[in-house]
C-alpha cells in the first residue's frame, strides 16, 4: 500500500496501462490496491488455458474472452469504488491517438513485441506523457523510466536483431534442430499455407535451377480434383525425398558432412497404414476450428512424446489433410502461430522427418513447440516483483521526482547480495531519430531501385511508420490514410513502382526525403545517397540504412557476424521482438562495468580494458514467454552477458 504523503498524487492520477497480461494482471491488481483510483487498459488478446498458470486474475471459465475486460472485472471485485475502464483493442489502432495519450499522467507497458512498443513509446514522446516500460523472462526483469527531455526513450538504445541463419544451412545442410524447425516453419509452412506470392527459398537449387523450379510450382499447386491424400504424399515425396536427392548430386557439399539419406512415403508409412491415418470426424463435431488437432484423429495424446519415423508421417499428412478439409479458406493467408495446434503439429512433425533424414535428433511437441514460439517459460514471481517496481517508478514519476528515478534489473541469482540492481537513467542519446530528430542517410541505388522497396524496407520495416507520408520538397510522393479519394490511392499505388531517378523531382544521390506518420506524430529526414553495387549476401536489402539504432551484429549459425543484419532471406529469421538490449552511454553516474559486473562478478576476466565498449544484454520478454536463444541447447547458460 501506498503510504499517505503519496496519495495526493496517485488518487488525482489517470493511468493508462497497454497489456493485461502476466505483468499486466499483477500491476493492475498492484494499481489498485495502492490507491489509484483512474486506470485505463488497452489489450488486444483474449485469454488462453496457457495463461492460467500466471495470469492470476483469469480462470478456466474466462477462456476466450478480452483479456482487459475479465481483469477489469475481477479486481472490482475486491475494489469497487475505483474506475477501471477496459479497451478491448489494438492499441495501434487510430482512435489510440496522440490526444488520447495526453489524457493520462503517465503510460505503463507490459506489451510483448518491439513493433507495439515502439508505437507507444512515440506517441509517449509526442504527446508529451511519461512511459515506464517493463519486461520478464523467467527470472529475470527490468523497469525502465522514459521521460521525454530526461531520459532515453525506448528506441535510444539498439533492440537485437533476430537470430538468422545461412539460407544455404536451412534448405541444403542443417546440422541442428533448430535447422529443422526454422525450414518447417518459415519455408514449408508458408509454402503451403501461406502468401503464394512471396519468395521462397524452400526448393534446394540444382544444377538444372529451371527444371527444378519449374517442378517445384507443379508439386505445389493443390488440383481441384486431386485426393487429399495424395497431395499429401506428393509434397512429402518432394521435400523429403526428391529435394535431398537434389542436395546430394552437389559431391563437394558433402565432402566433410555426414550425407542424408532421402525419405519417401512409401518407406516411411506403407499406404495399408496411410488408409487407416486418422478420424477427420473427431475433429468434425467442434466450431472452434482453432481445437482442430491431427494428434486428437491419430489417438496420439502425450505432447512430450518423442514420436517415431511412422507416427511424424502420420501426423504431417493428417494435419496437412485437415488444413484442407476444416480451414480451407484460411489457407493463402496463414501465418505460423504458436498457440495454432495444427500448426505446432504440422511443424513439429516435418522438422522431426526433416531431422531424420539428416541424422538430427527427433523431439517432442513440446519441446519443438518451444523452439518454434520461441519459448521460455514465465515466472508468476518475477511478473509480481516487476509489477511491484513500476507502481514505485510510478509514483516518482507522478511526484516528479526526477532525482530518484531508477532503471531496475531483476537477476536470477544474488549479486553483492543483491537480486535487484537499481540504476540511473540514461540521458537522451542526440543521435536517436525518433526523440532528436536526427537525420538518417540511406545508400541505395537510385537508378534500379523503386519507392516501393523505401517504404517496405526502410519506412514500415526498419522505422515502424505505420500510416507514412513521403515528401520531397513540396512533392507528396506517397501518402496512406481512410480519409483519401480513390484517385490519389491509385496515384500512389502507382508511384510506388516508379524508379527513384524517374520522379518529376527525382530522387537522386542528396535527396533529402521528408518521411511523417501523422498517427505517431513522428517525422524524420533521410539523406539519399546513389550506390551502384551491394553484397547479395550480406546487403540482401540491396540498400543500407545508417543512422538507425540497429544492433551492431547478428550472431550466425556458422559463427560469423554481420554488421548489417542480414546474409539471409527474411523467410529464416526467427522472432525475436520480445527481448531488450541497453548500450553503455557517457556523462552519466551509471557506468557500464559497474552494472556488468554487478550482474555478471566474471566480467572482469575480459581481456583488456574494453567494458565501456560492451553491451549489455538483458532480456525482456514481458508478460509471457518469448525469447529467441543463439542456441537452444545452451539456452541456460545465455540470460545474461556481456558482448
Amino acid at each position: 500500500m501506498a503510504t499517505q504523503k503519496h496519495s495526493p498524487a496517485i488518487k488525482g492520477a489517470k493511468v493508462l496501462m497497454v497489456g493485461a497480461g502476466g505483468i499486466g494482471c499483477e500491476l493492475l491488481k498492484t494499481l489498485a490496491l495502492s490507491g489509484f483510483q483512474d486506470i485505463h487498459i488497452i489489450d488486444m488478446d483474449t485469454i488462453e488455458v496457457s495463461n492460467l498458470n500466471r495470469q492470476f486474475l483469469f480462470r478456466q471459465s474466462h477462456v476466450g474472452q478480452s483479456k482487459a475486460k475479465v481483469a477489469r472485472d475481477a479486481v472490482l471485485k475486491f475494489r469497487p469504488h475505483i474506475s477501471i475502464t477496459p479497451y478491448h483493442a489494438n492499441v495501434k489502432d487510430p482512435n489510440f491517438n496522440v490526444e488520447f495519450f495526453k489524457e493520462f499522467n503517465v503510460v505503463l507497458n507490459g506489451l510483448d513485441n518491439l513493433d507495439a512498443r515502439r508505437h507507444v513509446n512515440r506517441l509517449c514522446l509526442a504527446a508529451d506523457v511519461p512511459l515506464i516500460e517493463s519486461g520478464t523472462t523467467g527470472f529475470l526483469g527490468q523497469v525502465t523510466v522514459h521521460v521525454k527531455g530526461r531520459t532515453e526513450c525506448y528506441e535510444c538504445q539498439p533492440k537485437p536483431a533476430p537470430k538468422t541463419y545461412p539460407v544455404c544451412t536451412i534448405t541444403s545442410t542443417p546440422s541442428k534442430f533448430v535447422h529443422c524447425i526454422v525450414w518447417a516453419k518459415e519455408l514449408l509452412f508458408a509454402k503451403l499455407f501461406g502468401d503464394k506470392s512471396q519468395a521462397n527459398d524452400l526448393n534446394v537449387r540444382s544444377s538444372d535451377g529451371a527444371s527444378s523450379s519449374e517442378q517445384a510450382e507443379d508439386v505445389f499447386e493443390h488440383r481441384k480434383d486431386e485426393d487429399i491424400e495424395q497431395y499429401g504424399r506428393k509434397i512429402y515425396d518432394h521435400v523429403f525425398g526428391y529435394n535431398i536427392e537434389v542436395a546430394l548430386s552437389n559431391e563437394e557439399t558433402w565432402k566433410n558432412r555426414n550425407r542424408p539419406k532421402p525419405i519417401y512415403s512409401k518407406d516411411a508409412m506403407p499406404n495399408d497404414i496411410s488408409q487407416q491415418n486418422g478420424n477427420v470426424e473427431k475433429n468434425g463435431a467442434t466450431n472452434d476450428l482453432s481445437s482442430v488437432s491431427a494428434m486428437a484423429s491419430l489417438g496420439l495424446k502425450n505432447p512430450q512424446d518423442v514420436w517415431s519415423l511412422m507416427e511424424n508421417s502420420r501426423v504431417f499428412l493428417e494435419a496437412l489433410k485437415l488444413f484442407f478439409m476444416k480451414r480451407g479458406k484460411e489457407i493463402g493467408n496463414m501465418t505460423f502461430d504458436k498457440d495454432d495446434q495444427l500448426a505446432v503439429e504440422f511443424v513439429t512433425a516435418a522438422a522431426n522427418i526433416r531431422a531424420t533424414a539428416f541424422g538430427i535428433p527427433l523431439h517432442s511437441l513440446f519441446e519443438a513447440k518451444g523452439i518454434a514460439g520461441n519459448i521460455v517459460h514465465a515466472v508468476a514471481t518475477t511478473n509480481a516483483i516487476i509489477a511491484g517496481l513500476i507502481v514505485i517508478e510510478t509514483i516518482k514519476v507522478l511526484q516528479n521526482d526526477t532525482k530518484n528515478y531508477r532503471m531496475t534489473y531483476c537477476l536470477e541469482h544474488p549479486t553483492k547480495k543483491m537480486l535487484l540492481m537499481p540504476v540511473e537513467p540514461f540521458e537522451p542519446n542526440k543521435s536517436c531519430y525518433v526523440c532528436s530528430e536526427t537525420p538518417l542517410s540511406l545508400e541505395i541505388n537510385t537508378n534500379r531501385a523503386k519507392l516501393r522497396d523505401i517504404v517496405e524496407k526502410i519506412v514500415k520495416a526498419k522505422l515502424g511508420m505505420n500510416f507514412p507520408i513521403i515528401m520531397h520538397g513540396l512533392a507528396l510522393l506517397y501518402e496512406v490514410g481512410e480519409d483519401l479519394d480513390e484517385v490519389m490511392k491509385k496515384n500512389y499505388a502507382a508511384n510506388l513502382d516508379k524508379v527513384l531517378c524517374e520522379f518529376p523531382s527525382p530522387v537522386t544521390s542528396g535527396t533529402m526525403l521528408s518521411i511523417e506518420d501523422l498517427q505517431q506524430e513522428l517525422s524524420c529526414n533521410i539523406n539519399i545517397k546513389h550506390r551502384e553495387e551491394f553484397d547479395e549476401e550480406k546487403e540482401p536489402d540491396g540498400m543500407v540504412l545508417s543512422g538507425w539504432t540497429e544492433a551492431t551484429s547478428v550472431v550466425k549459425d556458422d559463427k560469423k557476424s554481420n554488421a548489417n543484419a542480414g546474409s539471409t532471406s527474411s523467410a529464416s529469421q526467427l522472432e525475436a521482438e520480445k527481448n531488450n538490449e541497453i548500450e553503455s552511454g557517457t556523462g552519466k553516474k551509471r557506468k557500464l562495468s559497474e552494472v556488468s559486473e554487478a550482474v555478471n562478478p566474471d566480467i572482469s576476466s575480459v581481456a583488456g580494458d574494453t567494458r565501456s565498449q560492451g553491451k549489455l544484454e538483458v532480456l525482456d520478454d514481458d508478460e509471457d514467454d518469448i525469447f529467441m536463444f543463439d542456441d537452444w541447447e545452451s539456452a541456460t547458460n545465455k540470460k545474461k552477458r556481456l558482448q
